[in-house]
């Protein structure tokens, strides 16, 4: 805006009542968010935000917001805002086994057991006996860091319960094999963050924990602990243990999984003395074949007779065909309702899980081909917002691009729907839990903020460090006068060296500072 439109806009709204202390406020935040944007460190980078007072219902500031930015995961908003809205948030996935034969009286069953995939993406330990699910704030699936942590108890505790149902039916032998119907969406492609494969079943997330420790002296092996144990892979340990202070180095081989299993899982490098165990996460190279073997294990330790086969074209077809009857399941396994499943995706930023939703919104709302995003389109138009700000090839957030304008008018949107308090308690708190469990922990806005953040980096081995080339926070927050305010900030193209949680302590801490600096607004 020219200079003389801005001097006139300001006297115009310094003519409204109460627009006068507005502007200050205004002029107030704008500077506090400028005294963290302008730091060196931030020479090259590109800033777009918008901050929005719900209850004024105005803008209050803006800088570059109708640029598009690289968002990283804040993209898993509008993944889980269309899933909650496409599903409902009551929906509960149902999980079940069937027979494809009948049950003699010895109990042997003549013919397969088909392990049906529902797209739930949480069988595993997560769910808790009061309905809800459980995540850590690091979530295992991101291994390899100090604060990496796994849900307590048995990641196959769904598979077992399943397999108990099975001889609760009184079933001792099976003449066919264990399969699994990964049918529901195509399963292979892996997720561009973690590089997890994407399958409408999800065992564990679909990865193995492999838990690293220095051994008893310099130059011992290094201890290693698998979860969930199964014979689905043979790991070999060529980690050493080097004296304290070293810097550990862990890489993990599996030599392209060619082949059946047991694949051979490769753990090589150095740890050092003195250290806790770290987890690692080995993905399994194909979900539907690791949760058939497993099931089959699981079986096989209560007595019964079985093997795990593949799936395969007679699988694949029993889907459409409607060969799966009411009465011919065996067991089910009943989810948590969908508004627990947005909440692991979003407090934790489960990449996994949010890069199966646009496969499970196709393959559920699809219509004469269409694809997840299409549903995705269809909603976001008929919930009046124009997509000029938004590109999306991801559930993720390792291919999209959003303006900070278009997220503060999802986000403004999602405010006014009946579902929206699910929405906003899925998100991670500022110094509070998920991913901003450590950001401004000590700032008053701590516990005020609701917020989804989302990083993406390269590496930039030319200068030897790292180039940030997105970093985003989006979501709510109340300042300290009672305001709602919704928020969409972005930065991209920081530099940040290759030290151990660099990118939070210069990038992350700094959006949240900004949105800090928002709580003090009036």
């Amino acid at each position: 805006m020219p200079k003389s439109h801005a001097v006139i806009a300001v006297l115009a709204l310094a003519m409204v009542p109460g627009a006068s202390s507005r502007a200050q406020e205004d002029s107030a935040l704008a500077a506090r968010i400028e005294r963290i944007t302008s730091r060196p460190e931030f020479e090259r980078a590109l800033w777009g935000i918008e901050f929005y007072d719900a209850d004024a219902d105005r803008v209050i500031f803006a800088q570059n917001a109708g640029k598009l930015f690289t968002p990283g995961s804040t993209t898993k908003l509008l993944s889980a805002g269309t899933a909650l809205a496409m599903l409902g948030a009551d929906h509960r996935f149902h999980t079940r086994v069937y027979r494809t034969g009948p049950i003699g009286r010895d109990g042997t069953l003549a013919g397969d057991l088909v392990l049906v995939a529902s797209g739930d993406p949480n069988l595993s330990q997560r769910l808790q006996p009061d309905g809800t699910l459980a995540f850590e704030n690091h979530d295992h699936s991101y291994g390899g860091a100090p604060d990496t942590r796994a849900v307590p108890g048995d990641p196959l505790t769904v598979v077992r319960r399943l397999a108990g149902q099975i001889v609760a039916k009184g079933i001792k032998r099976v003449t066919g094999v264990v399969r699994v119907d990964a049918s529901l969406y195509a399963e292979g492609s892996r997720e561009l963050g973690t590089g997890v494969v994407v399958s409408p079943i999800s065992i564990n997330d679909n990865v193995i924990d492999i838990t690293v420790g220095p051994g008893a002296t310099t130059g011992a092996a290094a201890t290693l602990v698998v979860s969930p144990a199964s014979t689905f892979i043979r790991v070999v340990n060529r980690v050493t243990t080097i004296a304290a202070g070293g810097n550990a180095s862990i890489t993990i081989d599996d030599g392209g999984a060619k082949g059946d299993s047991p694949f051979t899982v490769t753990i090589a490098g150095v740890v050092p003395m003195g250290t806790d165990g770290v987890l690692y996460a080995y993905p399994v190279p194909v979900p539907s074949r690791y949760a058939a073997h497993v099931l089959a294990e699981a079986l096989r330790s209560k007595g019964v007779v079985v093997r795990a086969g593949p799936s395969d074209a007679r699988v694949r077809a029993a889907r459409s065909s409607g060969r799966y009857r009411p009465g011919d399941v065996v067991a089910e396994h009943v989810s948590a309702p969908a508004t627990e499943m947005i909440k692991v995706v979003l407090k934790v930023s489960q990449n996994l899980h949010a890069s199966s939703l646009p496969l499970l919104m196709g393959a559920l709302f699809g219509k004469d081909g269409e694809n997840g995003f299409d549903v995705e389109r269809r909603w976001l138009e008929r919930e009046g917002l124009g997509l000029d700000g938004a590109q999306q090839a991801d559930g993720a957030g390792g291919d999209a691009h959003f303006s900070p304008a278009f997220m503060v008018s999802y986000l403004r949107m999602m405010s006014k729907r009946a579902d929206y308090p699910s929405f906003q308690n899925a998100l991670p708190v500022l110094g509070k839990d998920g991913t901003l469990y450590n950001i401004q922990p000590q700032s008053p806005a701590a516990g005020h903020v609701f917020a989804k953040t989302g990083t993406y980096a390269v590496d930039d081995p030319l200068n030897r460090r790292l180039l940030v080339t997105g970093k985003g926070l989006a979501g709510y927050m109340t300042t300290k006068t009672g305001k709602r305010l919704i928020l969409a900030v972005y930065v991209n193209n920081v530099p940040v060296s290759t030290a151990p949680d660099e990118i939070t302590r210069v990038v992350g801490q700094a959006l949240g500072e900004i949105a800090a600096a928002a709580w003090e607004y009036r």
